[in-house]
């Protein structure tokens, strides 16, 4: 549901959106709405991190797009010469303007350079079934690794359902 109950109008560009910072509970419930691979994400995972943050991108009293970034899940993997913030999840709707991701994560990326000055480094994944790094190779970003799937097994630990067996690409930026 959008924040009011009137026609949703979609922008011509993306550059005539507003990004703002939402409430996770509000990024999650867009994300298992749009996602295209990953819709299922866990609240304490997103909330328990020392840096996190929450985005949506709207037109009107409408969003279009939500994004979630936290410290990194495989924090012990990253070299320890940076501060690194994880683009856990990028979802957007079905109706969004052409070019919505990637002005979203400039605009993001300038955000978050303000909002948490020690953080030196962003990483997400790309999913290689579905996605081809396009929003990553516009927005300036590196092809860091290659990921070949590995389970994430524990009897331990109570774990959602894979939701994707591919092997990822990780992408950075530094900021």
């Amino acid at each position: 549901m959008d924040l009011f109950d009137f026609p949703r109008i979609v922008p011509e560009s993306p550059k005539l959106m507003t990004l703002r910072e939402v409430g996770v509970d509000y990024a999650m419930e867009k994300n298992a709405d749009w996602h295209s691979r990953l819709p299922v994400t866990s609240h304490s995972n997103m909330i328990r991190n020392a840096h996190k943050v929450f985005y949506g991108a709207e037109y009107k009293d409408h969003c279009f797009a939500v994004a979630m970034w936290t410290d990194p899940v495989a924090g012990n993997r990253m070299s320890k010469d940076h501060v690194w913030l994880e683009l856990r999840r990028l979802a957007i709707a079905p109706d969004a303007p052409k070019f919505t991701a990637t002005w979203m994560i400039s605009k993001m990326v300038k955000d978050i350079q303000k909002r948490f000055p020690d953080v030196t480094m962003l990483v997400s994944y790309q999913d290689t079934e579905v996605h081809s790094g396009t929003i990553y190779k516009a927005a300036n970003w590196n092809l860091d690794t290659v990921s070949k799937f590995q389970e994430w097994s524990s009897e331990k630990r109570k774990r959602n359902a894979l939701q994707s067996k591919a092997d990822k690409i990780r992408w950075s930026y530094a900021i």
